[in-house]
């Protein structure tokens, strides 16, 4: 399965590098910052199409076209985010991703997250036992704790300390903002980030959970909940040692 998932990922990505011309076309959603293009729903489009042919009683949760409601709590679910920042692709032409997770009744199998214009691809899990950067198996990052690293936020969230996030980013070395969680989770597993805060949708989450999971590095929702996988939510995560320094700086903070 992971290389037909690679495969895939990679003819996305060129569809997507051929769609940053003059035929890109940029729709508002929400408000003029919350962006959709044509690539993102033609990228999704040829996704949904792969996974179908290649398992065609799986099901699709995605951000596009109408798939942003499926459970994934029953049978073999694929997750996917065409382009994971869009604001990003469109104002930079570059640090976006594409990303693909597979959940089997719920459990977390692979994740997949590329860096398209970097051709970095991170991927793994519990089919595989392992965490890849390309073909190089990623060693389990150094267990840091805030003030010993970097953290990435959400903007929002840091500048009016939601969730106390401004707080806590004071205690580490710093705060990034990257504005595409796929690359924050990257840094993450990477380890050149030690944790990351933001409100995220499932599938801005669900690859990068796949692998933090793997690396035995913490994850979880609005007070130390599981992640809904159903809607925008709180998403906390990192190393241990830095996950723990949060949990007991807001409990002592409620």
């Amino acid at each position: 399965m992971e290389k037909e998932i690679i495969s895939w990922i990679y003819e996305a990505a060129e569809k997507i590098k051929t769609g940053l011309g003059s035929a890109l076309k940029v729709d508002e959603k929400s408000d003029r910052t919350d962006l959709v293009t044509n690539v993102d729903k033609e990228v999704q489009n040829f996704l949904v199409e792969k996974i179908n042919t290649y398992d065609p009683d799986a099901k699709i949760l995605g951000e596009e076209n109408g798939l942003d409601q499926t459970p994934i709590d029953e049978g073999r679910v694929f997750v996917i985010d065409p382009i994971d920042g869009t604001m990003n692709f469109v104002m930079q032409q570059e640090n976006f991703c594409v990303m693909v997770a597979v959940y089997e009744d719920g459990i977390g199998q692979l994740g997949f997250i590329y860096d398209v214009m970097r051709d970095e691809l991170f991927w793994g899990g519990a089919r595989v036992g392992k965490v890849f950067y390309n073909r190089k198996e990623i060693s389990v990052p150094k267990n840091k704790q805030l003030k010993q690293g970097l953290i990435g936020m959400n903007a929002a969230l840091y500048r009016h300390n939601f969730h106390h996030a401004q707080d806590i980013g004071n205690k580490s070395m710093g705060i990034r903002i990257l504005g595409c969680a796929g690359l924050e989770f990257i840094a993450m597993i990477k380890g050149t980030q030690i944790g990351y805060i933001s409100m995220l949708s499932p599938w801005d989450y669900a690859a990068g959970k796949i692998m933090m999971d793997q690396l035995g590095m913490p994850s979880y929702g609005a007070d130390q909940q599981s992640l809904t996988f159903r809607k925008r939510e709180l998403f906390i995560g990192g190393t241990e040692a830095a996950v723990r320094e949060i949990q007991a700086f807001n409990q002592e903070n409620q």
